[in-house]
């Protein structure tokens, strides 16, 4: 499952966010913030006659100093024939102005570890260099993009602006970190949390706050010709302070949903850089 690129998505929140001036760079607080995954519909094709998981994403960082996300999606996924336990944990780094990433993931399977991706990338004028360390020494060139919190930093400034669809790219190191993928963005109507909202008890102080829904299809650009198909989809409901959550992860054969359960707040940094 290409569970990194929800590494983005997983919500980046801050109450000082409503500080800011109309359209301002939106200031990503540090957090935490838990999801429970369970199985939303699988075609037959899938053979997944159930699952369940959790999801544990912790951000930390500024734009001063960068950002540090450290991620884990743990799934147990039950087919006819037998029940296996996947648990990926992925740790990145991204500078600041968004020129520098690196990134590590580790993907165990039944607690035994079936493949580690290690590697860094540089975003310059002729577009992005990847150097990687594992599984194998290389590297590759590929277009110029965009980096995940730079990728989520958009997002929220355009629908903040009113925007409700829009097209880029972006690079998270996920699966062989040899590809980028496109991306389009639909942003829906601005609303309000309703009372009955299950998710309200975990949203706490924030449980006022509106969000825009969001659907964001992933198109591979290494594939090339014939009528495009997304490889995967994303639905969640953005809040304006960058709270993302109700999210539905659909990978075609099957989909699943994830339910924000634990919010934890950290510090906000000083929004000025020291010299």
């Amino acid at each position: 499952m290409r569970a990194t690129r929800l590494v983005f998505l997983a919500s980046l929140s801050t109450s000082a966010l409503s500080l800011a001036p109309a359209f301002a760079a939106p200031v990503l607080a540090p957090h935490r913030a838990v999801y429970d995954l369970v199985l939303d519909q699988a075609s037959d094709r899938s053979g997944i006659t159930g699952l369940s998981g959790r999801m544990v994403y912790e951000f930390n960082g500024s734009a001063c100093e960068g950002y540090t996300v450290k991620f884990r999606f743990v799934t147990q996924i039950a087919t006819n024939d037998n029940t296996r336990l996947t648990d990926q944990q992925t740790t990145t780094f991204e500078d600041g102005e968004g020129k520098n990433f690196s990134f590590v993931t580790k993907s165990f399977v039944d607690q035994n570890l079936d493949k580690e991706v290690k590697g860094t990338a540089t975003l310059d004028a002729t577009g992005l260099k990847v150097a990687l360390e594992k599984p194998e020494a290389g590297s590759v060139d590929l277009a110029k993009t965009q980096f995940p919190t730079q990728h989520l930093v958009e997002l929220i400034e355009k629908a903040e602006k009113g925007e409700t669809f829009y097209e880029t790219s972006l690079f998270d190191g996920s699966e062989d970190a040899d590809k980028v993928m496109t991306t389009t963005v639909i942003v829906g109507k601005k609303s309000a949390a309703p009372e009955a909202d299950p998710e309200r008890p975990a949203l706490a102080s924030l449980a006022k706050d509106k969000y825009w829904p969001v659907d964001i299809a992933y198109f591979d650009e290494s594939k090339g010709g014939g009528e495009e198909v997304p490889e995967y989809r994303i639905s969640f409901k953005l809040h304006e302070n960058g709270l993302t959550r109700d999210l539905v992860m659909d990978y075609g054969d099957f989909s699943m949903t994830g339910k924000l359960v634990n919010l934890s707040l950290f510090p906000v940094p000083q929004a000025e850089c020291k010299p």
